[in-house]
This record gives C-alpha cells, sequence and structure tokens, in this order.
C-alpha cells in the first residue's frame, strides 16, 4: 500500500493555533475504500469553520499542531451550564471526525446530559478520508510516521477549554477498533488528561506505566467480532489489501488494566441480556472488577452475535466486512453510564 500524503504544513512550524479551512485535497484514491478497520467513510465537507468561543451548535475546526494542520469537530449541548464533561469520540481506521458523529449517534446523550463532544480527525489518508491513529504499533501511516497524536489530543483539550466552560477533571475517550485503541494510548501516556476510556471493538498491547494514575475502563467488545478478534490474533486482511493487524486478546487487556487500577477482587459476572426482533440470538454480560484503588473502576460489557460495530449505532452500515450491528445494548448510554460516576482528582489519580 502506498503511502499517504501528510497533512498540510503550518505556515509556522511548531505553533498553535486555530484557523479556518481554506482549502481542500482533491485527490481520491481509486482503490482504498475501506482501510484498515471498521468505521463508515463519509464526505467531511466543513459544515461551519469556527473561531474564538463557541456556541451550542456542531463546529468544524482546524489545530494546527507540531507544523501540522490538524480538524476536529466540536458539539456543544444546548442548554448547558456550568463546567461540562468533554467525550473525545476516535473513528476508526479509514475513517472520520464526521463519519464517526453521524455512525454513533452519540451527541443525542450528551445533549440530553449535557457533555461535550469531540470528534478529532486522524491522519495520512486523502483529504479527510481514510484517516488513522497512530496508537502505537497500530495503524497505517500515522503509526509507520510516528504521528504525535497524543500531543495533539493534549492541545485539543486545552483548545477545546479555551473554547468552552469544561471540566478538566472529567475528560473521558472513547472510539471503535483503530479508535479505540487511540483511547488505550491515551490512558498509557496521558492517564493525567483522561479520566476514563470506554474502548469499543479494539484493544491494545500498550502496558500501562507503573506508577502513573489510575485511569478507569470500560471495554466493549463481541466475541464474534470478525476483524478485532476477542481472542487475540492476526485478524483478516482488510478489503483491497493484504494489510492484516494482530490483536491483543480482550479479556487479558482488560486483566492488565485491573491489576494496574489496583483491583482487589476477582471479576464479577452479572445477568445476561437477551436480544429480540432484529438482534435475536444476541446477549450482552457485564464483568466488573471491584476494590480498585483511589475509585477507579474496570468493566468489560461482553457480546455476543455483534459484529466490529458500535452498539446501538447506526444500523448494519457494511455489514459485509464487519458483521451485523445490534442494540442489545446501546454503547452511548453505557459510557456515560460509566463516565458520569468518574472523576480524576486535581493530582492525576482517580477518585
Amino acid at each position: 500500500m502506498p503511502p499517504a500524503p501528510r497533512g498540510r504544513k503550518a505556515p509556522s512550524r511548531g505553533t498553535l493555533e486555530s484557523v479556518a479551512r481554506t482549502s481542500r485535497r482533491k485527490r481520491i484514491s481509486p482503490v482504498l475504500a475501506l482501510v484498515l478497520a471498521g468505521c463508515v467513510v463519509r464526505d467531511a465537507r466543513p459544515r461551519q469553520a469556527s473561531r474564538g468561543p463557541v456556541s451550542a451548535v456542531d463546529h468544524d475546526r482546524v489545530l494546527v499542531h507540531a507544523g501540522r494542520e490538524r480538524s476536529y469537530v466540536l458539539h456543544v449541548p444546548p442548554h448547558a451550564r456550568g463546567p461540562l464533561p468533554v467525550v473525545l469520540a476516535f473513528h476508526g481506521g479509514g475513517g472520520n471526525a464526521l463519519g464517526q458523529q453521524r455512525y454513533a449517534k452519540l451527541d443525542a446523550v450528551a445533549d440530553r446530559e449535557g457533555f461535550v463532544t469531540v470528534y478529532p480527525d486522524g491522519t495520512g489518508g486523502v483529504g479527510r478520508r481514510l484517516l488513522t491513529w497512530n496508537a502505537g504499533a497500530c495503524c497505517g501511516p500515522a503509526a509507520r510516521e510516528n504521528v504525535d497524536d497524543v500531543g495533539f489530543v493534549r492541545a485539543l483539550v486545552d483548545e477545546v477549554a479555551r473554547l468552552v466552560n469544561v471540566d478538566r477533571s472529567r475528560v473521558f475517550a472513547t472510539g471503535l477498533s483503530n479508535g479505540a485503541m487511540m483511547s488505550y494510548r491515551l490512558a498509557v501516556d496521558a492517564p493525567d488528561l483522561v479520566a476514563a476510556i470506554a474502548p469499543i471493538g479494539g484493544a491494545n498491547a500498550l502496558a500501562p506505566v507503573a506508577g502513573r494514575p489510575v485511569v478507569s475502563v470500560l471495554h466493549v467488545h463481541s466475541v464474534d467480532d470478525p476483524r478485532a478478534l476477542y481472542a487475540g490474533g492476526l485478524g483478516p486482511p482488510f478489503p483491497f489489501t493484504r494489510h492484516r493487524v494482530m490483536h491483543p486478546a480482550v479479556e487479558r487487556v482488560v486483566e492488565t488494566w485491573a491489576r494496574h487500577d489496583g483491583c482487589t477482587s476477582l471479576p464479577a459476572s452479572g445477568p445476561t441480556l437477551r436480544g429480540v426482533g432484529a438482534d435475536l440470538g444476541h446477549s450482552a454480560t457485564r464483568v466488573i472488577w471491584g476494590g480498585c484503588r483511589d475509585g477507579a473502576r474496570v468493566e468489560l460489557l461482553r457480546l455476543t452475535g455483534a459484529g466490529h460495530v458500535w452498539p446501538g449505532g447506526e444500523r448494519d452500515t457494511l455489514r459485509r466486512w464487519l458483521g451485523p450491528g445490534t442494540t442489545v445494548v446501546d454503547a452511548n448510554q453505557e459510557l456515560w453510564r460509566f463516565f458520569s460516576s468518574v472523576k480524576r482528582a486535581a493530582s492525576g489519580a482517580g477518585r
């Protein structure tokens, strides 16, 4: 697979500023329609380029970090008061911010519960298509070029905090597939930034570092995921490519985080939910680790019957490659249930 072009360089390298997008690359790949993992690839035309303080609408913005122009979509809930929590939602490999926003349908919960959602774009694609995250060993051009995605996210949260009255102790991360891996990378490399993560359909082999603050983890994954294999191992080739990714075993990854967070009790399984109608044969079982250090929480939501999907999101998108969607649980409600009970202390430890 040929390397994709880098993002457009900034006029002044190393500066950090917000700028309105003024140009767009028009070269479209004739071969790659779905690269790397599981989010819908959609046209990402700006709806509203914005500067300065923002109102309660969607804002399509550009941030220049380390000489590279980076884009993101910011959704501010209407009628929100006081410092607001922030949920960073990372698209899957080959996706983009607008595609993730439309596919996941997270904004409906954000508007009801009163939190800010931020959908960043990865890099390495053509314009704002076919983007990936540098989650460590994966994925695509972002990992090969060692893009500083952790630094970008730090700068992004700083900018959002200048635009909106946010609660820096309640910054959370979620994502699908390569985006889930990016959430794990933030938990490893920026535990002072995120209080909790909710990876969906993607695990990361990067291990948490001893002595660093706890980060609460809710992992959502189907044992029947055809791409990010639940039991681990080399995944199937991605459409139109020979590229394959080695996936760590999901339960081993979650157990590693339970040890890091000092959880003292053995995992306990709750009641299993059973799907009906279009979800007949699907199930969801919650596995919980208790007694964790500094009030951290670790949970695994283990699904059956579903594919490489965002539960409760847009139904059966690209089913041929990703498997069936499901509503046996709603990932958006689950992640907010989890996030709303977690807060990072000023010292960086969870509580």
